[in-house]
C-alpha cells in the first residue's frame, strides 16, 4: 500500500522522484522519502507527513542522476521520520525503499541481525540489514541481493541502491506491484505507471521471485537463480491529463461527476457494430458452463457485488455468492462441482483477493477478472478480464470504479441470459444511456446535496443508511463512503433489521436516510423510517420518481428498476463529499487509508 518510484539517466533525479511521489501519494501518505547517489555519495530526506512536506525538505542544491524515493503506508512502526523510507545499512553502503509485508522479518532479525542495532521499527530495514550481513560474505553485491530475496517470505517490491556503484538499482518483487519503465539513456521504476508517465510510456511487467537489474542504458530480468528473462515492454494506456485535477479542488468530485462519461464509455466499448454485446466468447462460455458463480471482492468492490448477484441470479439464473475476500481466503466454504470465481478489483492489485486466485488456481477452478487497470496482477494471472473503462481512479474513496463494476456486471448478466436463452426483457447498452443522461442531472443539482449534507451531517457523530432489497446493498456503500472520508460512525442497514437490536441507538437528532426506490418494498422501508421518527430520528427519504411522496428529501430521475444502484449511489457520493468538505477532512486523503491495499 506504499508508493515507490525509482530513476537512474543523466537528468537531475530529485524532480523525477518528487513528482512521481505526488502521483503515487494515494497509495500512503502518512511519511515519504527519497534518496539520490552521486559522486559524493548517499543523501538521504525523510519526514513525516507529506509529500508537500518532503519537498521543503529536499535540498534545493541537491544534484544527482539516479535516485529511489518512497511514500509509505504505516505497517510496521508508527507513522514517524524514523521509520519512513529510505532504509540504510549499518554503513550506508545499502539504501532501500520497500512495499509489502514480510512475514518471517523477526525470524530473519533473530537468525542474522543479533548484533545490529536497528534504527527503526520497521521490516524493511531487516532486508537492507541482511542484504549487508550476506555481502561481507561474499563481497557481491548482486549475490547477497539474490540470497536476501530468496530469504524472504511474504510480499515485497524492492528498490536498491549501492553507494558504490552509480551505475544499477537492483529490484524485485513478490506479490506487490511494480514496473520498470523505459527510456531513452535512462530507466525508471514504479509502483504505478501514472508516476512516471511524464517521462515514459514503455514499461516492461516484472512477475513475482523475479529481481531486475536497472541500469541507463539497459535492463535485464531474471529469475531468482540468474537466469536471464526476456519479455516484450508494453505502453501504457493511460493520458496524462487523466491524473490531474484541472479546475475541481478534489480528485473525487471530479470522479463523481466523470461517472456519465464512463457509462457512455462503457456502452462504446461493450458495444459491436450492430448495436449487440460485445464480449470475449470465453468469458460467456465460463459463465454458461459454470454451476454457481462466487464474486470475491473487498470494501466497495464487494458491494457492487451483491448487486452483481442480483443482476447475475435474476437475470441468468445462475446462483451467485459473494464473499469478502480476506474471509473466503482462511475460510473457504464447501464449494459447487463447477465454479466460476469473479475477482472485482478497482486496482487489480487486492491482496487479499490475489490470494483467494493463487488457493482457487491450484484446485483448477477458472477466474474471472473484473478490473480498472489492464494488466494488472488479478487481471495478467486470471484465466479471463473484464475492463472497466472508467480512467484512472485517484481519490481514496471509489466512486466511478463503484458504477463501473456495477455496469460492467449488469452487460455480462444479460450476456449470460442470452447464450442461455433465458427470456428477459432488458437492453443493458440502452438502459446504461438512460442512466447516464441521469447521472448528470444529479451532478448538476450539487447545491442540492451539500445543504442536504449541512442539514443531516453537520455536527452529528454518528449516521444511519437504511433500504430493502437493492437498496440496502447501496446504503451500504453509502455508509462506508461517508465513514471513509468525514469519519462519521456510519452503518447501512436492511430496514427490517433495524428493529432487531440498532434501533436501541437511535436518539433524538439521528440522521437516518432511506432509500426507497424498489417498488415491492417501497412501503415496507417507508415503515421503517416511522419507528425510528418516533424515537427521535432526523429522517430523510431519497425516493425515485414514481414512487416519490410527500416530503421526500429527494426524488431521483427513473430508469430501469435493476439500474437503480447507478443512480441512487450519486447523491450517497455528493452527500459524503460535502460532509467532509464542511467538516473540514481531507476528501482525496482520508487518514489511515490508502487506495491500493496490497498487504494482507
Amino acid at each position: 500500500m506504499c508508493g515507490i518510484v525509482g530513476y537512474i539517466g543523466n537528468e537531475n533525479t530529485k524532480e523525477v522522484l518528487l513528482n512521481g511521489l505526488e502521483k503515487l501519494e494515494y497509495r500512503g501518505y502518512d511519511s515519504a522519502g527519497i534518496a539520490t547517489l552521486n559522486e559524493n555519495g548517499v543523501d538521504v530526506f525523510k519526514v513525516k507527513g507529506r509529500i508537500a512536506a518532503l519537498r521543503e525538505k529536499v535540498d534545493s542544491n541537491t544534484h544527482a542522476t539516479m535516485g529511489i524515493g518512497h511514500t509509505r503506508w504505516a505497517t510496521h512502526g508508527a507513522p514517524s521520520e524514523e521509520n519512513a523510507h529510505p532504509h540504510q545499512s549499518i554503513s550506508k553502503k545499502f539504501t532501500i525503499v520497500h512495499n509489502g509485508v514480510i512475514e518471517n522479518y523477526v525470524s530473519l532479525r533473530n537468525e542474522y541481525l543479533t548484533d545490529i542495532e536497528l534504527a527503526s521499527e520497521t521490516d524493511t530495514e531487516v532486508i537492507v540489514q541482511l542484504i549487508e550481513k550476506l555481502y561481507h560474505n561474499s563481497n557481491d553485491v548482486a549475490a547477497a541481493f539474490r540470497q536476501t530475496i530468496a530469504l524472504l517470505k511474504g510480499s515485497y517490491a524492492i528498490a536498491l541502491l549501492d553507494a558504490d556503484n552509480p551505475d544499477t538499482i537492483f529490484v524485485a518483487k513478490n506479490k506487490s506491484p511494480l514496473l520498470v519503465g523505459l527510456g531513452e539513456h535512462f530507466n525508471v521504476v514504479a509502483s504505478d505507471s501514472m508516476a512516471t508517465l511524464k517521462v515514459t510510456d514503455q514499461y516492461l511487467e516484472i512477475h513475482d521471485n523475479e529481481i531486475v537489474i536497472v541500469k541507463r542504458e539497459n535492463v535485464e530480468l531474471q529469475k531468482l537463480d540468474g537466469t536471464v528473462v526476456k519479455r516484450d515492454p508494453f505502453t501504457a494506456e493511460i493520458d496524462a491529463t487523466d491524473i490531474e485535477k484541472g479546475t475541481y479542488p478534489h480528485f473525487m468530485l471530479k470522479e463523481i461527476d466523470e461517472q456519465p462519461f464512463v457509462m457512455r464509455n462503457i456502452i462504446q466499448e461493450y458495444q459491436d457494430e450492430n448495436d449487440e454485446i460485445k464480449l470475449d466468447k470465453k468469458v460467456r462460455q465460463a459463465m454458461v458452463e459454470a454451476d454457481r458463480i462466487y464474486i470475491i471482492a473487498a470494501g466497495t468492490s464487494y458491494h457492487a457485488g451483491l448487486v452483481g448477484k442480483e443482476f447475475i441470479e435474476k437475470l441468468a439464473n445462475v446462483p451467485v455468492e459473494v464473499h469478502i475476500a480476506s474471509e473466503f481466503s482462511y475460510n473457504m466454504p464447501l464449494l459447487s462441482e463447477k465454479p466460476l470465481f469473479v475477482f472485482i478489483s478497482q486496482s487489480g492489485e487486492t491482496a487479499d483477493s490475489r490470494a483467494v486466485l493463487v488457493r482457487i488456481k491450484e484446485l483448477g477452478h477458472p477466474a474471472l477478472t473484473i478490473t480498472n487497470v489492464p494488466g494488472s496482477t488479478l487481471s495478467r494471472e486470471a484465466n479471463h478480464t473484464l475492463h472497466l473503462h472508467a480512467g484512472p481512479e485517484i481519490a481514496v474513496a471509489s466512486t466511478k470504479a463503484y458504477t463501473a463494476q456495477i455496469a460492467v456486471l449488469a452487460i455480462l448478466a444479460v450476456d449470460t441470459a442470452k447464450a442461455k436463452n433465458v427470456a428477459f426483457d432488458f437492453d443493458p447498452l440502452q438502459e446504461l444511456a438512460i442512466v447516464a443522461s441521469a447521472m448528470e442531472a444529479l451532478t448538476d443539482q450539487k447545491e442540492v446535496f451539500e445543504q442536504l449534507a449541512k442539514e443531516y451531517f453537520s455536527t452529528t457523530r454518528n449516521a444511519f443508511f437504511i433500504g430493502r432489497s437493492t437498496d440496502y446493498h447501496v446504503c451500504m456503500e453509502a455508509a462506508l463512503k461517508l465513514k471513509e472520508i468525514s469519519y462519521i460512525q456510519a452503518e447501512g442497514f436492511a430496514g427490517g433489521e433495524l428493529k432487531h437490536g440498532t434501533i436501541a441507538l437511535i436518539e433524538d437528532g439521528t440522521p437516518v436516510i432511506a432509500l426507497a426506490t424498489q417498488e415491492n418494498v417501497n412501503y415496507s422501508i417507508r415503515g421503517n423510517v416511522q419507528e425510528v421518527a418516533a424515537r427521535g430520528a432526523n429522517t430523510g427519504v431519497i425516493s425515485i420518481k414514481g414512487l416519490e411522496q410527500e416530503g421526500d428529501a429527494f426524488v431521483l430521475p427513473q430508469v430501469h428498476d435493476l439500474l437503480t444502484p447507478l443512480v441512487s449511489v450519486v447523491p450517497m457520493q455528493l452527500l459524503a463529499y460535502y460532509a467532509a468538505l464542511h467538516r473540514d477532512c481531507d476528501v482525496d486523503k482520508p487518514r489511515n487509508l490508502a487506495k491500493s491495499v496490497t498487504v494482507e
